[in-house]
Order: structure tokens, then sequence, then C-alpha cells
């Protein structure tokens, strides 16, 4: 309120050098002019007189000519999807205009979010269109290569046929993210069943590079959706395939916590990532260190497998190993959270 006043007192600024202009002039013509007899005890009244129903004036136009704009601050401090409706009543003329104004903003924004949505949708549309496209030659990639079995050539071709695959899976992806929410389906999944899965689509990149992946524990059943968890496993084992040295291997364990959650930790042999990078390994097109020494990273993969693990409700996290390598952790609720979120919205 304070501000509001000082604010409203600069802005009238001008008319109260006016006043006090005028009434200075009053005096002088009082003092000077000897047609009018006047005790300067008097002088002393009209001018306090003058100035309290001056202040008086002062205070009540405020109020009537700010209670637009404390309004619109406030609604200002907590705007809302319908902040056009909840404009305030104006009780002047150029409140409307501002009002006019506001409107003729919103409209405005609105078009162009509207052309940029449309944009969008249309670029994604044509993403899509292309990945379904493109993935015809690739089979049909595949069934030559198949058709080759001893062929070393072949194998060679083949693990750069499932680098090319891989790429235009996640893109085929990316397009769909923002629209998880509806494409989105519970049901029981074997955490070690989804790991070996993607371990076996990648198998002739490990095969090319001499990696080994071994499994620990026993198999544990979740509540997720398994095509979306699977791309989160895929994205961390694609960076733990690109950084391990030839003839490493990767650890996939999965435990039963006390509390009933189950985590899925995957470990690599690669250099490791330093302590300074930690925390920014999920964040979109950051590569770090060993993504510059390698030339081959996007600074993609992490970041959309955190972005899916959020949408999901399953926790990702990265650990430094204990010399070299990476540890990444999936964390899997005994309830899922997503769907808790999800009933709530419904109901």
């Amino acid at each position: 309120m304070i501000d509001v006043l000082l604010r409203y007192a600069e802005s009238m600024k001008s008319w109260m050098i006016m006043v006090l202009l005028l009434l200075g002039l009053t005096d002088m013509l009082l003092l000077l002019d000897h047609g009018i007899t006047i005790q300067l005890e008097s002088i002393v009244y009209l001018n306090a007189l003058y100035l309290l129903s001056c202040i008086i004036f002062f205070l009540w136009r405020f109020r009537r000519e700010t209670r637009y704009y404390r309004a619109l601050r406030a609604l200002a401090d907590d705007i809302q999807d319908d902040w056009v409706e909840a404009l305030p009543e104006p009780d002047f003329a150029r409140d409307e205009l501002v009002n006019q104004a506001l409107r003729a903003a919103d409209l405005f924004y609105k078009q162009k979010l509207a052309e940029s949505n449309t944009a969008l949708r249309l670029e994604n549309d044509y993403i899509a269109s292309w990945v379904h496209e493109i993935k015809a030659p690739l089979t049909a990639m595949k069934l030559t290569i198949e058709g080759h079995p001893r062929d070393p050539v072949m194998s060679r071709i083949e693990a750069e046929w499932l680098r090319v695959y891989l790429l235009i899976d996640r893109q085929l992806y990316m397009s769909r993210l923002p629209a998880l929410d509806k494409d989105y389906v519970l049901e029981p999944c074997g955490v070690r069943g989804m790991a070996k899965n993607e371990v076996r689509d990648m198998a002739s990149w490990c095969m090319e590079k001499n990696i080994a992946v071994e499994f620990e524990g026993e198999e544990a059943d979740v509540v997720t959706d398994r095509k979306w968890c699977r791309f989160i496993i895929r994205q961390i084992l694609m960076n733990a395939v690109k950084y391990s040295p030839g003839g490493g291997t990767i650890r996939i364990s999965v435990s039963v916590l006390p509390d009933g959650h189950v985590l899925l930790r995957m470990t690599d042999e690669g250099p490791g990532i330093p302590a300074h990078d930690l925390p920014r390994i999920f964040e979109k097109g950051f590569t770090g260190g060993n993504g510059r020494i390698h030339n081959a990273a996007t600074g993609l993969g992490l970041y959309l497998a955190r972005s899916v693990a959020d949408k999901i409700g399953v926790t990702i996290e990265a650990k430094a190993g204990r010399s070299e390598g990476t540890e990444m952790r999936m964390l899997f609720t005994a309830r899922n959270g997503f769907e808790a979120v999800r009933s709530e919205k419904m109901e």
C-alpha cells in the first residue's frame, strides 16, 4: 500500500506543485493588497485549512483512482489461465483502455501460440511419419544381414545398423514424449526380463566391442509401462556400451529392498563420470568431458531417460564407480506414483 501511495504521489507531483503555487499566490495577494485587511494568524489558519482540505481530497482520490490498479496488481501476483475474465471492472476511461489493451495482447499471443502449436504438431507428425517410413528399408537391411550370419563384413555392418536403428528409435520416442500420459499402460513387468531383452537387442554392438554382460539377482516384478521403461533401460545401456572399453563387462543386478521397492543397477567399466559433472549429466545437451573426448555424445540419452522416468514414476540416478566406471540406478516404488496422481486427477 505504501509503495502504491508513493507512486501515486509521484504521478500527481505536478498537481501538488500547482496547488502550492496557487496557495502561495493567494498568500502574496493577501499580504500585498492594501485593500484587504487580514491578520497574519488568519492567513496561517487559512493555509492550514487549505492544506488539510487538499490532503483529505488527495487521500480520497488515491483510494478511488488506484482501486483498479490495486486489483490489477493482486491479479498479477496470482495469475491464472483465465486471467482475462478476472480483470477488474474499470472506474475511469483510462482503466477501460488498459483492459482493452490487455485483452488485445492476450488474443494476439493466444493466436501466436496456436500457430506455434500447429507448426510443432505438423513437425512431430512429419518426424513420426519419417521414422515409420525409414523403418521399412531398415527392416529389409536387417533381413539381408541375417541372411549372411557367417560373413564378418555383415557382422560389422549389423553393429552399425543397430546404432542407426537405435538413434531413429530414440527420435520416434522423442516425438511421442509430449503425449506420454495418453500412451501409458500399467502392467506387471519383470525388471530382469526387460533388461535382458534390451541386452539381446544390442548383442551385435556388444559383440563388436567384445563386451560381456553379467546378470545378478533374481527376477522381480514391478507395475509400470513396459514400453517406456524399456526405453529408459535402452538409453542407459547405450551409454554403457558406448563408453565401455573393448573386452569390458557390464553388470546388471536386480534387488528387492526391505520396503518393497525394486532396484535395478547397471554398472560399466568405462572412464566414469567426474564428480563435478554428476549433477549435470541429466541436463539436455550436456555431454561432459568424456562426451567431448569420444566426440559421439549428443547430450540427449540421459536427459530423455530422466524425463520419461519422472513422468512414469521411476527414480533414476547416477553414481561414480569406486575406481572407474559408472553405476546407473533405477528405483521402482512398491506403488507406482504416476498412477496414484493420475487416479486422483480422474476422480
